[in-house]
């Protein structure tokens, strides 16, 4: 990597709200939650594709019917064949009480069998770290309908969906050379005794560039499956960089763990199509 990285400053998603907060000592910064947990990001619409697909003029969403839901708030997170997995952006209404503290729960969504062709090419066209606004409808398999026929929960279908942000997400497994910025970020959480490290990154010119987290890989935990999966949120992360920024602009986000599984690393661009991204996806992809 080309860009210098400023071992005083560092990211903690989970902090309070303040001025430049992504620019944070980390020192106290907790483990990755185990479970879905956190408030959903509120990420700036941006220019996108649209089919059939109106949020609530008020930004809450509704309930379709009894077997759909929508129009909420979601992120694509990973695509295989034949399913999506959808991260649920919206959280619950507060009551009275603190906070519930829910949200980013995933989703999984079917990728083909579509009619409407509108609808089809859109779900064709959704790669993971998309943020949209659709409505999802499950399957009454008491009435006859398919299910996903492996025996597993059924898929979601979506209904409508307008794409609101198209950032991009990528993982990437035993990742070598792992870039210098990421093995100090370690090396430093390590020598203090901390499961997480973090740190902002710069280019050349002493502009930061990106957002780099470690966190300890120990034992028999896969954190990169949790973050590909959703069992673990990356939403956090993303949300502190956006809501700082204030921009609009998509991120490109790498999720990478080295050969030796130690750690693993979440580098977010603040630029999805910036020298920085350019550089990591030539460099693993």
């Amino acid at each position: 990597m080309t860009e210098r990285d400023d071992e005083r400053d560092a990211v903690d998603p989970w902090a309070g709200d303040g001025d430049d907060d992504w620019v944070e000592s980390a020192d106290d910064a907790p483990d990755p939650p185990a479970s879905n947990s956190g408030e959903a990001t509120d990420d700036a619409a941006g220019d996108g594709a649209s089919v059939d697909a109106e949020p609530d003029t008020d930004g809450r969403s509704t309930t379709s019917d009894a077997d759909g839901l929508g129009p909420r708030r979601y992120r694509v997170l990973d695509r295989g064949d034949d399913s999506l997995v959808f991260v649920d952006l919206d959280t619950p209404e507060p009551g009275p009480g603190p906070k519930p503290d829910e949200g980013f729960e995933p989703v999984r969504v079917a990728a083909d069998g579509y009619d409407d062709e509108d609808v089809a090419d859109a779900v064709a066209a959704l790669e993971p770290g998309y943020v949209l606004t659709g409505t999802l409808r499950w399957p009454d398999i008491a009435a006859g309908e398919d299910g996903d026929g492996d025996g597993d929960s059924p898929l979601a279908r979506v209904e409508s969906l307008t794409v609101e942000r198209e950032s991009r997400y990528r993982f990437i497994d035993d990742a070598e050379p792992m870039f210098e910025a990421a093995r100090d970020a370690w090396r430093d959480a390590s020598a203090a005794g901390d499961g997480m490290g973090s740190r902002v990154t710069r280019d050349t010119d002493g502009e930061p560039n990106g957002a780099l987290y470690v966190f300890s890989e120990a034992g028999a935990r896969d954190l990169l499956g949790e973050f590909r999966s959703g069992t673990t949120p990356l939403e956090p992360l993303v949300e502190r960089v956006n809501d700082d920024l204030d921009d609009g602009a998509p991120r490109e986000v790498f999720v990478l763990r080295p050969p030796d599984g130690a750690f693993v690393a979440v580098y977010i661009a603040f630029e999805k199509d910036g020298l920085l991204a350019r550089t990591v996806r030539d460099t693993y992809l």
